[in-house]
């Protein structure tokens, strides 16, 4: 299948999760996180998911990492909505965040990390294939930020549903995953 029918497909599929089987996916999802090591990780650009959209929970991803590096350095993206790129912000425990145009959550301060500093990147998206690519929302904003990440950076989905055996529309542009998290494995690309 191309994009646009994926897209349409599991934007579908996760409108008819109910909130009990959702908190159920979050949790089997941790449980495959917490498999992973992520002792060389200092610096994470996450995002913070839509409830609306039904997204994967990453604040209970967050709340174990920090547990696990406590001295971890998380950043969120801010968008740039007249170029379509975004910057990665570093935040603390007091940060404050607001809603962009997009409906997505932003701080409104903090640092600005440099791409090449991070070493774990949470990728948002609807779905993924067996060869690591993915179905994001489809502005570009990830695959534009990825290029300019380090080689050996950690892109990490989360999905609720299993891989797609291919996506037919993969192009130049697109930046696949390194890994991809769902309740019943971890694929690895």
């Amino acid at each position: 299948m191309v994009k646009k029918q994926l897209r349409e497909l599991y934007r579908r599929k996760r409108e008819l999760l109910s909130h009990s089987d959702k908190l159920k996916l979050d949790d089997l999802l941790l449980i495959q996180f917490q498999t992973l090591s992520f002792d060389n990780v200092k610096n994470l650009l996450s995002f913070w998911p839509l409830d609306l959209l039904k997204e994967v929970n990453t604040h209970i991803l967050l709340d174990y990492l920090f547990f696990r590096i406590p001295d971890l350095q998380v950043c969120f993206p801010v968008i740039d909505l007249e170029t379509g790129n975004f910057r990665a912000v570093a935040v603390n425990g007091n940060a404050s965040f607001q809603k962009n145009l997009y409906g997505i959550m932003e701080p409104l301060n903090g640092e600005e990390l440099d791409p090449e500093e991070l070493d774990l990147v949470f990728v948002p998206l609807l779905c993924f294939d067996k060869g690591g690519n993915r179905v994001g929302y489809g502005k570009g904003f990830y695959d534009k930020f990825l290029v300019n990440c380090r080689p050996d950076l950690i892109k990490t989905g989360f999905s609720y549903f299993p891989a797609e055996a291919k996506i037919d529309d993969i192009n130049q542009f697109d930046v696949p995953l390194n890994l991809c998290i769902t309740p019943n494995m971890i694929y690895e690309f």
